[in-house]
């Protein structure tokens, strides 16, 4: 099979637990796209947080964020396609995460929300570099339309609360963990399958000719609908048992191999 498009999580998958991107994975890269692949990228990042790889790496293709919510053309900034959280479920998951005392961040209009400030809000601000407002009325804010929304806390926290929220948020909501100790809460017509899925409409690429590689749940969808759907190392087991392969952990260079084994054939 020669493909034609790999796709790449960030956070666990193209940078490594420092949060780097290694020059070993650059290189990698750039004779991917010298052999032809276009390289692209699926994250639950906004696309503020994605700018540094785009220009990094030389992108030029459509790039997936907010786990599939927003499409946006990474040359001109051009949103291709766009798919936010109705105004009552949005405003359900905000009151939910007031309930339980915990950090909510929330997207909107490419705007970084928040409930308060503490050091989860810091951090998440450098890795997105946005800076943060906080807010107040729930009904205002859900009525500015909110493309994702995310409850940080402490891991034990947010697997409780992953197994427990299946019967209180409508069905019109998906949520799932993308980090261990964030839970993540968008539209259920949004994934990062349907995003590759409408990629290849516009492209004219076949989801056999498509690669996808992540570690988190957020990913799972598109490594079950990618040709080769890849699990790092390091991604969570249940991760691992739907892909059709599992290549080395994000600080062992994984992007890498499985480029040099599957599109240049110069396995390392």
């Amino acid at each position: 099979m020669r493909y034609k498009l790999i796709t790449l999580d960030i956070d666990g998958t193209l940078i490594n637990s420092e949060g780097i991107m290694t020059a070993e994975t650059v290189e990698a890269i750039r004779r991917c796209r010298d052999a032809g692949v276009m390289v692209t990228i699926s994250t639950g990042r906004p696309i503020q947080g994605v700018r540094y790889f785009i220009e990094e790496l030389g992108l030029d293709g459509p790039i997936i964020t907010y786990n599939g919510a927003m499409i946006v053309d990474a040359v001109t900034g051009e949103i291709l396609s766009e798919q936010g959280m109705q105004g009552q479920d949005a405003e359900q998951v905000l009151r939910l995460g007031l309930e339980r005392d915990t950090t909510i961040i929330a997207w909107s209009g490419n705007g970084l929300f928040v409930n308060t400030i503490n050091d989860h809000v810091d951090s998440y601000k450098k890795m997105s570099g946005v800076e943060p407002v906080v807010f107040s009325d729930i009904a205002a804010l859900a009525a500015r339309g909110i493309t994702k929304i995310i409850w940080i806390d402490t891991i034990d926290r947010i697997e409780a609360w992953k197994k427990g929220i299946k019967g209180i948020v409508n069905d019109s909501v998906t949520y799932c963990t993308s980090q261990p100790h964030f839970l993540e809460f968008f539209s259920s017509s949004v994934s990062k399958a349907a995003a590759l899925e409408f990629i290849g409409r516009r492209l004219g690429i076949r989801r056999e000719e498509m690669i996808a590689i992540g570690d988190g749940y957020n990913d799972l969808s598109m490594i079950e609908y990618a040709g080769l759907g890849v699990a790092m190392g390091n991604a969570a087991d249940g991760v691992k048992a739907k892909a059709d392969y599992v290549t080395a952990s994000n600080d062992e260079n994984g992007v890498a191999k499985v480029i040099y084994k599957f599109i240049t054939g110069t396995e390392k």
